[in-house]
C-alpha cells in the first residue's frame, strides 16, 4: 500500500490516536514486537520517516480505524459482533448471556485469509491462563462459528459445557472428547463428546497490553 500522508502527518495522526487510547507507546511497541522504545524513537525523533507498512496496519486495527488514517490506502472494512463475555481458560466459565458490546471492525481482505465469513465471526474475551502460553488472560479472540469439525489439526476451539464456556484444544478419544489446556499446569479432562458443544474455531488472537 502507498502512503498518502507525509512523515508529519503521519506521526500528529498516531498521536492523536494514543492520546485518545489510553495504551502507552512502550506497550504499543511490545504489541508490534519491537523493543519498548521503538515508538517513542519514531513519534519524537523520526525514525523511521515512515510506519512499515505491517506496523502501521496492526495499529489500524488496534484503533479501530481505517488504515487511511495513519497514511495507507484505505481498506474495506467489515464489522464483527464483539461480545461482552469470556471464554474460560481456566475451569470454566459459567455464561448468563452474551451482551453485544461496540462492534469490531475487520479489515474484508484479512477475513477472506484466515478463510472466515464475516456473518460467522465473533470476538470474544479470554480469562484465566490454562492455555499459556498461547492465550492470555485478557486477550481478545476472533472466532469462526462456521467451524465446528475437530479434525486433529491441532486448533484451539470455543466450547461449551453446561453452563460453562471454554477455549481449549480438542483430541478425539474414541468417544470422547480429550479437553487439552497449553498450560502443564492445568490437567486434562475427558468428556462424553455428547457432552461438548463445539461453539467455533479460534482464528486470531489480539494481545492484551
Amino acid at each position: 500500500m502507498a502512503d498518502s500522508v507525509d512523515g508529519t502527518e503521519q506521526r500528529r495522526a498516531l498521536e492523536a490516536l494514543i492520546a485518545g487510547g489510553g495504551a502507552s507507546m512502550a506497550a504499543l511497541s511490545r504489541m508490534l514486537r519491537r523493543n519498548p522504545a521503538w515508538l517513542q524513537q519514531y513519534l519524537k525523533r523520526g525514525t523511521p520517516r515512515l510506519l512499515p507498512e505491517e506496523d502501521r496496519g496492526r495499529l489500524a486495527r488496534f484503533f479501530g480505524v481505517d488504515e487511511a488514517v495513519l497514511g495507507g490506502v484505505s481498506a474495506a472494512l467489515v464489522t464483527v459482533p464483539r461480545l461482552d463475555i469470556a471464554a474460560s481458560a481456566g475451569p470454566g466459565r459459567t455464561v448468563d448471556g452474551a451482551a453485544a458490546m461496540r462492534p469490531a471492525r475487520y479489515p474484508a481482505e484479512d477475513l477472506a485469509r484466515l478463510g472466515v465469513r464475516a456473518d460467522a465471526a465473533s470476538e470474544i474475551a479470554v480469562s484465566g491462563d490454562s492455555m499459556a502460553p498461547t492465550l492470555h488472560d485478557g486477550d481478545r479472540i476472533l472466532v469462526d462459528t462456521a467451524d465446528r469439525r475437530p479434525d486433529g489439526r491441532g486448533a484451539v476451539w470455543v466450547l461449551r459445557i453446561g453452563e460453562s464456556l471454554l477455549v481449549k484444544r480438542l483430541v478425539r478419544a474414541g468417544a470422547r472428547w480429550r479437553i487439552v489446556s497449553d498450560n502443564p499446569d492445568w490437567p486434562e479432562e475427558l468428556r462424553d463428546r455428547a457432552e461438548v458443544a463445539v461453539i467455533g474455531r479460534v482464528v486470531q488472537v489480539t494481545r492484551a497490553l
